[in-house]
């Protein structure tokens, strides 16, 4: 399974880039429009080169519209042809774990050798959210419980409950259990399992079981060192992975202009100013929005913080720091989150980056109906400009 985990190199970029994508619902937009705008953003993606295009899990943040990452999969599958789709990640404890095997041997079964499933213990909301998700109260979860439910997760995949145990006749469909009953015919395998994690948790687990690790980096920075060093010290080798693969995901955002670039990277830093705060997030604002903000002493500090924490500028700024980054941390992939309000803007920042490192233009053949999905991505994108701040394409 290591070729579905170790993405090629392309370009002239020290590892492979991948694109983390919370898709953005920014004010004077809707769902709908974020939602056809992930597409346009993931055949962008697929067309410059990128390895990977994965979505996040939220849940009652009406900026983002990922509540549901497996079904935004299933539309991005029938929408592109060959760049690796993934969840990054699903919550696992806010689902049953056969469900989410379910779930992801269908994606599988639609797109075989294409699909990733990240798996993370957050809830991706707050506390009341995950009380309801999970009907229960987060408070009262045991430590033990993650790991039994990552545990499940993989056995229900790979289908192999050993005899005897409580699960072993429940079999995840479609599976690996229909090559096996009469007239079952040897299918494309499973997606493979990556942990992920802001901190020594999900590394922790990771190294055990000797799968693949993701870091967000672009939540806890400066935790990422100290982490990797602990996934990598305690990897145990396994049948999925021969030594430690490690992804690190990091806000990064490119503009023909610095002071174009940071306005941008401005909305995101406002945005998780105010996740974290008590007052109603709302929809993703604008840079204008976010330029006239006046803000307390405190807020200035965590928005002035993640500026800093954001490789942002000209294409040569954002491959300086995205070389440091890898430099500094090992990581052996990097995946770019751009949570900006312009979906035009995101799109020109990805394929300034790619251009940066001289990633192919093209990356896929063209097939029947590509050139009528290209002029629909156009459409997109024109739409976009004029309703998200008629920025230039």
């Amino acid at each position: 399974m290591n070729t579905e985990i170790r993405g090629p190199l392309r370009g002239r970029a020290p590892v492979p880039l991948s694109v983390l994508d919370p898709v953005v619902v920014g004010s004077g937009s809707t769902a709908a429009r974020a939602l056809r705008g992930g597409v346009t953003l993931a055949r962008t993606a697929e067309r410059r080169g990128y390895h990977r295009f994965w979505v996040t899990e939220h849940h009652s943040v009406p900026g983002v519209a990922t509540s549901c990452p497996a079904l935004i999969l299933a539309h991005l599958a029938a929408h592109t042809w060959r760049i690796r789709l993934g969840s990054g990640g699903v919550m696992l404890p806010n689902h049953a774990p056969l469900v989410v095997a379910e779930q992801f041997g269908t994606l599988e079964a639609l797109a075989p050798g294409r699909i990733d499933l990240g798996v993370g213990r957050a809830p991706g909301a707050d506390l009341p959210t995950a009380t309801a998700l999970r009907r229960t109260d987060p408070l009262l979860e045991r430590a033990e419980d993650y790991p039994r439910q990552v545990g499940e997760l993989i056995r229900f995949l790979d289908d192999d409950f050993p005899e005897g145990h409580p699960l072993a006749g429940v079999h995840a469909v479609p599976g690996p259990v229909q090559s096996r009953v009469p007239g079952g015919v040897p299918a494309s395998g499973r997606p493979p399992v990556w942990l992920l994690g802001s901190g020594g948790t999900g590394a922790q687990l990771a190294a055990a079981l000797g799968l693949p690790f993701a870091f967000a980096h672009h939540i806890a920075p400066a935790a990422t060192v100290a982490v990797l060093d602990l996934y990598r010290r305690a990897f145990r080798p396994s049948a999925v992975l021969d030594r430690p693969y490690a992804m690190v995901s990091v806000l990064a955002f490119a503009a023909a202009e610095e002071t174009e670039a940071r306005r941008h990277a401005l909305t995101g830093a406002h945005t998780m100013m105010r996740i974290r705060s008590s007052r109603p997030p709302g929809l993703v604002p604008d840079p204008g929005d976010c330029e006239r903000c006046e803000l307390t002493p405190t807020q200035k500090e965590f928005v002035d913080g993640c500026l800093a924490d954001t490789v942002c500028g000209t294409p040569q700024d954002v491959r300086a720091g995205l070389d440091e980054l890898v430099d500094r941390t090992g990581a052996q992939e990097l995946m770019i989150v751009s949570p900006a309000h312009s979906l035009p803007a995101r799109i020109r920042s990805y394929e300034l980056i790619a251009d940066a490192y001289g990633l192919a233009g093209s990356a896929v053949e063209q097939r029947p109906g590509d050139r009528d999905r290209a002029e629909g991505d156009v459409l997109v994108q024109m739409e976009s400009a004029r309703q998200l701040g008629k920025l230039p394409l």
